[in-house]
């Protein structure tokens, strides 16, 4: 009864979509005040029956509920509880339910916090977010009902995918998104504005909270994402330039530009064209991510979909947004007023010349993933593009970037003094060049480049710290005012210093990389071996169970000379359901460091093992930063003047006529 009763709710749940979609819309075209009122009440009824739906799901996973095809398909009931609750979006019907409720819940945000806006602006920004949930409402119910029944019940279940049991689908997929489909607000942002034909300073505050937001959440999301892959694949790598992985990168690398676009346009007023293109591209990225993942071209553990019938369909829906965004964009972006004025030396000239290098990257990665598809769909023929390509296409635009941002974030509005700037940041420079010659005396091996890379990590964040004291410093000033009027700077300022020091951290991780040290051997119980400034010996091979799978780890401890710092403990897990083998990577965390391990054979005769073994120096900088990065975003969110509805305009009063 509850798996029909959330069909039935997924079915009100798109028929309100669609008054969502038409009714606010046209009350808006008309100024009909009775019909744009009916858009808030609308969509805080498809939140409410989406999340039913969603719910009904979730209980029939939790309460193993075979003769719902979906859980038969993907859980088990010896699968431990946590499991079977990630595992309601581990597949292809439930991840897209989560999808659109998740934009429900945007929705619904947007109408709560909606009612200072213009009520016009209001009712086309749900209206677009209620024809998008449309589209995926269809989409699920038509091609991927997760509510099918099987007949008769199974008795038990297939199991989930071994690679998908793990805490970190629990996190992944939500974050990410949570990003994805937070950009559908900024895309409907911008889709209300070019209909109104109106973009202003009160628009970009409107719309700024809700792109820093969605750009947080893709931050971790794709952190997260990394860090599952690094730990659960057994290759001890931490990105691939897989077409999955890119898929995420692309619109995070777009919602970084708007983010900066956005800033310009409420501080000055300026690049609304910009801005409007950044956020129609932002959310096109993400459902070309979804495409991607979702439709089948792709062979990956995200891939869940393989019915041509389901591409053809999410196709469209690329098409019908996509296209319609871009169309209406060139139809109305003249129209729009253009903004204020600035000199090329300024604040606001360096965030145009960031967006610059991000939009390049963007498409280098854009290309780069999409061109062997298209290849292989007009003329049959397969390639492959791998890292060597994205390393001459990425890198060359993005350390440029870097090396400007501490220039960029120091200059000021409108008119920047560029030799006054260098100055202020001549100690930054400084500190961060004795840093890199420090490194370079202190390591042995690796490229020339690693060490420069460590150089620009410090010079991001010696940077960002130059601008807090530059800010906070006066001539004759106290420790204690100094402090006192650092802790007085708007929490945006503190933000955009945190997300940029974060930048700097992650720089850091990558570039340590380069010294990590790998082994590869096959060790007999009580034989040690070297591993960077570390001996690891294997004591045994042991049997374990688990709730439903059966392991054989290998026990490893780690010395650092006589001392004891440490076990790992990799392995192989055999699920019973599925009777499919994983590797399961032991870690150790050495400080900033980790030693890992995982094994290729166990549980040979003689008791040896083959391993794989490796020693990342300061790897968890990597994903550190990217946590600080995130943690500046949600700071800056939090900044009062991020949070409150802009000031209406004050009339200007007619002139009176002298008497």
């Amino acid at each position: 009864m509850i798996v029909e009763l959330g069909h039935y709710a997924l079915v009100l749940a798109l028929a309100l979509s669609l008054v969502l979609t038409v009714i606010p819309a046209w009350g808006a075209h008309t100024r009909d005040a009775a019909l744009m009122g009916v858009a808030r009440p609308a969509a805080f009824a498809m939140l409410f029956f989406t999340a039913a739906s969603f719910v009904a799901l979730a209980a029939a996973y939790v309460g193993s509920d075979f003769s719902v095809l979906n859980v038969f398909q993907n859980s088990h009931s010896a699968k431990p509880l946590a499991y079977k609750i990630s595992g309601v979006w581990s597949n292809h019907e439930g991840s897209m339910l989560l999808w659109v409720l998740i934009l429900a819940i945007f929705a619904g945000l947007v109408a709560w916090r909606g009612a200072a806006m213009p009520r016009r602006l209001l009712s086309y920004v749900l209206s677009v977010q209620g024809a998008i949930a449309a589209a995926f409402f269809l989409f699920i119910l038509l091609t991927s009902n997760p509510f099918a029944r099987v007949m008769p019940a199974p008795f038990e279940g297939e199991g989930l995918n071994p690679l998908l049991q793990d805490p970190g689908l629990a996190i992944h997929p939500p974050l990410l998104y949570l990003g994805y489909v937070g950009f559908s607000v900024a895309f409907s942002f911008a889709v209300g504005a070019l209909l109104e034909g109106r973009i202003d300073a009160v628009w970009a505050r409107f719309v700024r909270p809700w792109t820093l937001l969605a750009w947080a959440f893709l931050t971790l999301g794709i952190a997260m994402g990394s860090y599952w892959a690094y730990y659960e694949l057994g290759w001890g790598g931490w990105w691939f330039w897989d077409p999955v992985e890119n898929a995420s990168l692309m619109p995070w690398l777009a919602g970084t530009a708007l983010v900066h676009s956005i800033v310009v346009m409420e501080k000055r007023d300026a690049l609304k064209v910009w801005t409007i293109l950044l956020s129609i591209l932002a959310f096109s990225l993400s459902l070309i991510g979804t495409f991607l993942v979702r439709s089948g071209v792709l062979t990956s553990v995200h891939s869940f979909a393989s019915d041509p019938a389901r591409g053809v369909f999410i196709l469209c829906i690329l098409v019908f947004f996509i296209g319609g965004g871009l169309t209406l964009f060139a139809w109305r972006a003249p129209v729009l007023r253009q903004g204020g004025l600035f000199a090329p030396v300024s604040r606001e000239g360096a965030l145009v010349l960031n967006n610059l290098f991000l939009a390049a990257a963007c498409a280098a990665v854009f290309i780069g993933t999409l061109y062997p598809l298209a290849l292989e769909a007009v003329t049959g023929a397969k390639i492959s593009v791998g890292p060597p390509f994205f390393e001459a296409t990425f890198l060359p635009l993005i350390v440029p970037l870097l090396l400007l941002v501490p220039v960029g974030q120091t200059l000021a509005w409108k008119r920047g003094d560029l030799l006054g700037v260098l100055q202020r940041l001549s100690a930054a420079f400084g500190l961060a060049f004795v840093g890199t010659i420090i490194v370079f005396a202190t390591t042995r091996g690796g490229p020339v480049a690693a060490p420069l890379g460590v150089g620009l990590g410090f010079w991001l964040i010696l940077g960002s710290l130059s601008e807090i004291t530059s800010r906070s410093h006066r001539r004759g000033a106290s420790v204690l005012t100094v402090l006192r009027r650092a802790a007085g700077l708007p929490r945006a300022a503190w933000g955009s210093a945190i997300a940029h020091a974060g930048v700097g951290v992650t720089v850091i991780g990558i570039a340590a990389t380069a010294w990590g040290v790998e082994r590869i051997a096959t060790l007999k119980p009580g034989e040690q071996i070297a591993l960077g400034p570390y001996q690891v010996t294997l004591e045994g091979v042991v049997p374990r169970n688990g709730p439903d799978y059966r392991e054989v780890a290998a026990l490893m401890v780690v010395r650092d000379g006589d001392r004891v710092i440490g076990r790992v403990e990799p392995g192989k897990r055999t699920f019973i359901a599925r009777t499919t083998a994983t590797s399961e990577a032991g870690l150790l965390t050495v400080g900033l460091g980790q030693i890992y391990a995982s094994v290729a054979e166990v549980g040979a005769a003689d008791g040896s093992a083959g391993v794989r073994l490796y020693w990342k120096p300061w790897v968890l900088l990597i994903w550190l930063g990217s946590v600080a990065m995130a943690a500046g975003g949600v700071l800056s969110l939090s900044d009062r003047r991020a949070r409150v509805a802009a000031p209406a305009r004050r009339a200007v009063p007619a002139a009176v006529p002298a008497e």
